[in-house]
């Protein structure tokens, strides 16, 4: 536990100096939260912008450093050959994916706490159960975690950065993260609540706000966890 405890706080640091990685997983939801708050140019329903972006945001924030940031960042290492080397060491393959999941929770906990403080600076006031939200934060890391590690384990490091960044901005577009899915062509949005994201906001932004989470978003989510940790686990390659 020592060497994974080890291997965590090294992947934490590494992760808190990579600028690029910074700017995904802080940078832009906090600048997004902020700037859709302030500017009043998206359709979002009814009430104030600010409650119903701050849901969105976090659901955002599990998206960019589970899949994005996670996802980019191993699969360099990987064609690097350093998860390869790592995982002969005494740490071992499960040792190093344990501590880059401790990592990983840590770098959101962050991301929560950031995403939180501006959204009460701007007036937000959540009036839901904290506890729901937090257990569907750490079901969407699991989902979006899967889908970052079953990337960055199949494909070549440079496609493997432009699906993932092509990925984040489907999933910001189409997920109901700063657009309301009713403002979205019937169409597109059966399509969106297909996807993890929608039902990931969806459920975040009922959790927070009062409202009884949907049985299909938690449905779906269910689902996607499931077959991309299968997937993930089942085809990941180490070198």
């Amino acid at each position: 536990m020592k060497r994974v405890l080890a291997q965590a706080k090294v992947e934490l640091i590494l992760t808190l100096r990579r600028g690029e990685s910074m700017l995904v997983t802080i940078g832009i939801p906090v600048g997004i939260l902020a700037f859709f708050s302030l500017v009043d140019v998206l359709p979002h329903g009814s009430g104030k912008a600010v409650d119903f972006l701050v849901p969105g945001v976090l659901a955002l924030s599990v998206i960019s450093s589970a899949m994005t940031s996670l996802g980019i960042a191993t699969g360099f290492e990987r064609h690097a050959g350093v998860l390869r080397r790592l995982g002969t060491t005494p740490l071992g393959r499960g040792g190093l994916l344990a501590a880059k999941c401790i990592a990983l929770l840590a770098t959101v906990v962050v991301q929560v706490i950031a995403v939180v403080v501006v959204g009460y600076l701007l007036g937000w006031k959540p009036h839901g159960d904290p506890l729901l939200a937090a257990g569907l934060v750490v079901l969407g890391v699991l989902v979006f975690a899967a889908l970052g590690f079953l990337l960055a384990g199949r494909l070549r490091a440079e496609t493997n950065l432009a699906a993932a960044n092509g990925l984040f901005l489907v999933f910001l577009l189409l997920g109901g993260i700063v657009v309301s899915m009713s403002k979205l062509p019937s169409g597109i949005a059966s399509f969106s609540r297909a996807l993890p994201a929608e039902p990931l906001a969806t459920s975040l932004r009922d959790a927070l706000g009062g409202s009884a989470v949907p049985i299909r978003a938690l449905v779906t989510l269910a689902i996607w966890a499931v077959a991309t940790s299968l997937v993930a686990v089942a085809t990941f390659r180490w070198d």
